[in-house]
């Protein structure tokens, strides 16, 4: 009883100092019949507290803040744990390209080694319905080199570099530059598996790394959306080679000042 007594007078001795500015003092608890003051029971009658009520509004405000974070931090969650399909079954020699420069960079670098550039789509089904195959054979061509253009990200690149459907690949290969390109679909896979076959021999190719063509650097230099720079090479211009004549110390002489011996001469010469 007597607990009781304790905690009922801290609970409104508590609520008195908070509400009403009242010291403990101020009122008394009778341990007989749980009295209070009259100036005490007057203050309460006078302003009754409206806890219980402030106490629902802030729960059902804070349950529904609750609710609102937890739906967007699972919505971001699943998002974020979201893989695309064209990173699916990525191999160790399979990359997206990020830039112009990072497509003739990656070419430079690749030195004599064969090097497949993919043009895709995530809208594209058939790009789609084709890279499990590609991964599958990247896996098996550990020494060809892939890289992906995505045509959403980078649609002005592909049109300086003339690509207009897909999918669509292009081979290069050390001082050979483009060896072949076309476009092919899941139901026309033979035909890349033969150029992979045909341009990925032993045999090396003398010479420095062609990359890109010549036409395909200016174009990607004149795209203003790329920030892509290229200095045109300058190529040398022959001078022209005079023939010389038979006696290129004597001046020909005008037919009026010659004979007509003379004239039956030059011209059986000329014949």
């Amino acid at each position: 009883m007597a607990e009781v007594i304790s905690k009922t007078s801290l609970f409104f001795g508590g609520a008195c100092v908070n509400h009403h500015h009242h010291h403990v003092d101020d009122f008394s608890v009778s341990p007989v019949s749980f009295g209070f003051k009259k100036s005490f029971s007057s203050s309460l009658k006078q302003k009754p507290l409206r806890s219980d009520f402030s106490g629902k509004q802030i729960l059902e405000t804070f349950n529904r803040s609750f609710r609102s974070s937890s739906v967007t931090a699972q919505s971001t969650l699943r998002i974020g744990t979201a893989q695309k399909w064209w990173e699916k079954g990525l191999q160790e020699n399979m990359r997206e390209i990020s830039s112009a420069q990072d497509l003739v960079d990656s070419l430079a670098d690749a030195g004599d080694k064969l090097v497949v550039v993919d043009f895709f789509s995530p809208g594209c089904g058939g790009c789609k319905a084709l890279h499990p195959k590609m991964c599958q054979l990247a896996e098996q061509s550990p020494d060809v080199q892939f890289l992906h253009v995505n045509y959403e990200e980078h649609k002005s690149m592909c049109y300086s570099l003339g690509v207009h459907v897909l999918p669509f690949f292009r081979f290069y290969r050390g001082a050979q530059g483009r060896v072949c390109s076309f476009s092919c679909t899941n139901a026309t896979i033979k035909k890349f598996r033969d150029a992979l076959a045909k341009h990925s021999p032993d045999r090396c190719s003398l010479g420095p790394t062609k990359g890109l063509e010549e036409k395909e650097l200016v174009a990607l230099a004149a795209n203003k959306e790329l920030k892509f720079s290229y200095t045109p090479k300058v190529v040398p211009v022959e001078k022209e080679v005079a023939i010389p004549t038979s006696n290129p110390g004597l001046p020909v002489p005008h037919p009026s000042t010659m004979s007509g011996s003379e004239e039956k001469t030059l011209v059986s010469a000329g014949r």
